[in-house]
């Protein structure tokens, strides 16, 4: 956890954070060159363009994978977030088909299992309460199947229960599925490869210094674009942080609550 605690930080101070860096390597580069000039005036005098091309066009071809591979998982989960709320919906309203002694404790413990999913989404990187609520759900869950299953082989509940029965069982599949889908992303060590790779552009970039001032809007503009590309992939792979998040999906969760009244 400690190798992506880096990226889970507010989103304006990873910006602030590694656009100082860029600065900082390009500032040290150029110190580099200057320096070498100094004391090598004859040996050092060649053009690193070829270098940072190579450099560069590396490094876009990687933010180009991360970017691809952030949206198909940020997506992943907004359509997984959606399901589940049809999933629990059509649940809460297939209790309606039971008597009411069988759909009161239907519905109190959906409720429940609604609750506890909301808290699951707002518990944003807390762990123990992701895991605490996710052991909750699944002896919910249990509940739920155990009551349903008990009562299925009942003829006048047989079309109650062929409705319910597999929608607890999508209910289920979706709550791995939605769990999988929050813990895989883009891994660290992509991401700090992409990191380490603007940095050491930024370094030669600064190194390629011939004794003349530096280009201060041409570093302005590569570290903006640098910067923001880098946290647009790391927002997109942290949804439940940041400004692109899936609160709105996650909205239709909470109004479900609505079905029970």
């Amino acid at each position: 956890m400690g190798f992506e605690a880096f990226f889970q930080i507010k989103t304006y101070l990873l910006f602030m954070i590694i656009f100082f860096l860029i600065f900082l390597f390009n500032w040290l580069g150029y110190r580099y060159k200057k320096r070498q000039l100094r004391l090598y005036p004859g040996r050092i005098s060649e053009s690193m363009g070829s270098i940072e091309g190579s450099m560069l066009g590396v490094t876009s071809l990687l933010m180009g994978f991360s970017f691809s591979v952030a949206v198909q998982k940020f997506e992943a989960r907004r359509h997984a977030s959606i399901e589940e709320a049809n999933f629990i919906g059509n649940a809460i309203l297939r209790s309606d088909l039971y008597p009411d002694s069988l759909r009161t404790p239907f519905l109190a413990d959906l409720k429940e299992y609604l609750e506890s999913r909301i808290v699951y989404y707002e518990a944003r990187y807390d762990e123990p309460t992701i895991q605490k609520h996710l052991k909750e759900e699944e002896e919910i869950w249990m509940r739920v199947w155990k009551r349903a299953s008990r009562h299925a082989n009942d003829e006048q509940l047989k079309v109650s229960s062929l409705q319910m029965i597999p929608n607890l069982n999508e209910m289920l599949d979706i709550l791995v599925t939605r769990d999988a889908l929050r813990i895989s992303r883009v891994p660290p060590l992509i991401l700090w490869t992409l990191v380490i790779l603007v940095l050491v552009a930024a370094f030669l970039l600064g190194s390629d210094y011939k004794g003349h001032k530096r280009n201060f809007l041409l570093l302005i503009g590569y570290a903006l674009v640098m910067t923001m590309t880098l946290n647009l992939i790391n927002e997109l792979n942290h949804p439940r942080q940041g400004f692109i998040n899936l609160d709105d999906v996650q909205t239709k969760m909470v109004e479900l609550r609505k079905l029970f009244h």
